[in-house]
């Protein structure tokens, strides 16, 4: 698994995000758009919850969502997992006042997970991925709901309108776009900016 060296997400040398920190992000959102183009050339996207293990992106779509029936099994798939995204007024940066050569942006990050694709219509298979990301949402409560809490006969009759799918990851590309480009001064204007216009600084500007 590596990035591509013509990958299509942009990304300069300062919005790199930090190669360590792309799982913990991928985990932390839990989520993704998965991407795919059916045979007739038209694409197709679906938001689901995800799990990233290993090589391996898994999540599980409503059966009765057609998506799933366009997949060719085998064919490249595009997850996209986007954070936290915020506007950023020009009048929040200390520069502003210096010479008055600013403009408007757009903060965010974002990792694309690419690779190929396969539909899981087993129920077996099914189970264990839904047990999985049930354990991985659950874990941290004081009393964490299982699966296994609810009457079998209920779990089957759910699982049967999910199906599963599968990525396997061949290229990540991760974009944090949080002003590292700007001064120390105007970084902290756009986090004292955005607590004013009440959003939450953290993951939004770079330290």
């Amino acid at each position: 698994m590596s990035s591509t060296p013509d990958a299509s997400l942009y990304v300069p040398r300062f919005n790199a995000m930090d190669a360590g920190g792309v799982r913990p992000f991928v985990d932390a959102v839990a989520t993704a758009q998965l991407v795919t183009v059916g045979e007739d050339g038209i694409p197709d996207a679906t938001f689901l919850p995800v799990l990233w293990d290993g090589d391996r992106l898994v999540g599980h779509l409503a059966r009765a969502n057609p998506h799933w029936r366009r997949i060719v099994d085998g064919s490249p798939a595009l997850a996209i997992v986007t954070g936290p995204d915020a506007y950023v007024s020009p009048s929040w940066y200390a520069t502003k006042r210096e010479h008055g050569k600013v403009v408007p942006t757009w903060n965010y990050s974002v990792v694309h997970l690419r690779g190929r694709i396969t539909v899981h219509d087993d129920a077996t298979w099914v189970r264990g991925l839904v047990t999985r990301l049930t354990d991985r949402h659950e874990s941290a409560r004081d009393e964490p709901w299982a699966v296994t809490d609810a009457p079998a006969d209920y779990v089957e009759k759910n699982l049967r309108p999910i199906v599963g799918v599968e990525v396997v990851v061949e290229s990540v590309e991760a974009k944090a776009k949080l002003s590292q480009n700007r001064s120390d001064a105007d970084r902290a204007g756009v986090a004292t900016g955005l607590v004013a216009d009440g959003r939450d600084a953290d993951g939004l500007v770079a330290p």
